[in-house]
Parts: C-alpha cells; structure tokens; sequence
C-alpha cells in the first residue's frame, strides 16, 4: 500500500482483499516496524484541532470591541487634561471588563480541554500477535480492532467478523436507530456511508454484539475527518449583543462627536478662544461616554454564564449566553441531535 493511498470503495471488496491491500494478518495484526512507518505517513488518528490561545492573546482579544476602544483613547485624553482621577477610573473599568472577559473564556477552554482528555477513547488492537489496549490516536491503517457493546469506534474499520453487530450513526447519518451491521462484500460502489453495512465508521457507538475489522481510514482520511474539515472552513459570526454594542458604539462615537464639535464651533464663532473650547469640547466627549456600560454588559453576562454552569453547561464565550435569549424556534429532527436555530451565534457557545 503506497503513502497515503486512499480507496474508497473497502465495501465492495471481501474481508481477504482488505488484509491483503494492507499486508496483515487477523491473527498477528502489524508488527511495530511497519505501524511506526504507518504513523510518519498518515499521522497520528485525531481531529486537527486549532492551536490553544496563548494566555496573552486571550487577554488582548478583550480589547477588540469598539466601545472598549472608544473609552481607552477617553482614558488618554483625561490623561492629556489633567484629569488624572476620571483616566484612572475610566482606565480601571476597562480593565476590570476585560479581566472578567478572560477569566471567563479562560475558565471555559480548560474545562473542554478537561473533558476531551476524559473522552479520549482507547481501541483494543491486534499487534505482534497480542490483543493490546491501545489510545485511539495510536492506529494506523491496517490495525485489527475488535470492538463491543458500548465502544466507540476508533477510526473508519472494514469489518471482518461481526456478531449481532448493531451501531448507532446518528453522529455521522443522523438516524437514531442503531443499524445491523454484517461483514459480506457489496456490489454498489457509489453507496454512501448510511448504506455501507460492512462498515463502521469514526465516532459512531456499538450498541450490541461484537466484531472484529481492519482500520482503513484514521484522522482526517476517515468520515468524521472529512466532516471536520468542512467545518473548520466554516467562519464564525458576531451574536446579535455584538452587533448591536457595535453599533451602540457607533452612533454614540457619531453623536459626541457631532455634539462636541457643534459646541466648539458655535463659541468660536461667538469669540471664544479656540484652543480653551478644543479643551471644552473634548472634556465634554469624555464626560458623554458611558465608561460603565462595557463593564455593567460583562457582568451581567458573567452571571449568566454562572448561571448555566450550574446547569452543567460550558459556555465558551461569555456573548454567546445573550444569544441563547434571541432563540425564538428549535427545530430538530427525530434523533433530537441536529438542532437548527435561528441565531447561528448560539454555535459559538
């Protein structure tokens, strides 16, 4: 089997031809040399997952709202004037927002990082002639898995041997209904992944019986890789509380400004000295600003946030509890899985 070749009709061929594109045998499964070879061509069996966030990233990200924006250059101005205690304030708030804003989602990506280390599944594997337990993202094509009730399939596996073999593939076909699998080659080389029987697929669960396949696809060569990367092409979107703090931020930065130079303007025009009404005018732009909002919104979504935790929800990004309220229909189909709503912001939770 040549690097990363792929072939994607294993259904149609017989259990024999599958060992034999592989070079292995049911009873002795690969030897080390040749899985250490497997790992340098195709990697290790995971998801691609992005890189963490460095913790200084994080933090900075806090700063990339608009209104946060307005109230630091605020905070500079104040500090231009002479106003020492009002930049002091301005600035402690926007910190404090920002502090809340990081220990929240910082809070979040360690409790998913903690549950993905708790569902790291681990694989019976034929190797050298010894049924070992190996981690999942250990197999490499070729491996000889045996799998039963309640497992949760390691990677894209040809079955061999199977009795009373059923699994559910709501996570990759959407039917609740576990489907009975067999081992016999089929003749349809264009069936999809819900008809191919003699196949059982990545991140589906055994719900009965028991079988024995050969690993034919890991990582992002398997159905679940294919669907990953789909969705890592996927761009986020702003919930509606960031749209409309932006666009809060927006008018207000528009009308203090109209405001502050209609002022300047109309003294000028009435004698006054330019220099003392550009000091008016921008002393009454800082005064006009809400500093307090950025840090009464990140509050309030904070206890929202706690809230939801002791419901035993992680919530990932702290606007992402506002969307949950601009929900208004959930449609799901009949596995109760693949839920559609009218806010694809609530996805970013």
């Amino acid at each position: 089997m040549g690097a990363r070749e792929t072939i994607s009709n294993w259904h149609t061929l017989d259990g024999d031809a599958v060992l034999g594109a592989f070079g292995v045998r049911p009873g002795l499964g690969l030897d080390a040399r040749t899985v250490a070879d497997r790992q340098r061509t195709f990697g290790k069996n995971r998801l691609p997952e992005p890189p963490p966030v460095a913790a200084w990233r994080l933090f900075a990200s806090q700063f990339q709202d608009v209104l946060v924006l307005v109230l630091l250059g605020a905070t500079a101005l104040s500090a231009l004037l002479g106003e020492v205690g009002d930049a002091v304030t301005i600035f402690a708030i926007v910190i404090m927002n920002a502090v809340l804003g990081y220990l929240q989602e910082s809070r979040a990506e360690r409790a998913l990082a903690a549950l993905k280390a708790l569902s790291a599944p681990l694989a019976r594997v034929v190797r050298d002639g010894r049924l070992r337990r190996l981690a999942a993202e250990e197999l490499v094509p070729g491996d000889v898995v045996d799998v039963e009730a309640g497992d949760r399939l390691p990677a894209d596996i040809r079955l061999l041997a199977a009795t009373a073999l059923e699994v559910e593939e709501s996570a990759l076909t959407g039917e609740s209904v576990p489907v009975s699998k067999h081992c016999a080659p089929l003749q349809d080389v264009h069936l999809g992944p819900a008809d191919q029987r003699n196949m059982a697929f990545m991140g589906t669960v055994v719900t009965r019986g028991r079988a024995t396949g050969v690993v034919v696809a890991t990582g992002l060569d398997s159905q679940m890789g294919r669907i990953a990367s789909l969705l890592a092409e996927a761009k986020s979107e702003e919930t509606p509380l960031e749209r409309r703090l932006a666009g809060l931020s927006k008018i207000l930065v528009t009308a203090v400004l109209g405001v502050c130079v209609a002022v300047v303007v109309a003294a000028v025009l009435r004698g006054e000295p330019l220099y003392r009404m550009f000091l008016t005018g921008v002393s009454l732009g800082v005064a006009a600003i809400p500093e307090g909002l950025p840090a009464i919104v990140t509050v309030a979504l904070a206890l929202g946030v706690q809230r939801m935790a002791r419901r035993r929800a992680i919530v990932r990004r702290l606007p992402a509890v506002e969307a949950l309220g601009c929900v208004t229909a959930v449609c799901s189909d009949k596995t109760g899985r693949s839920v559609y709503l009218n806010s694809p912001s609530v996805l970013a939770a």
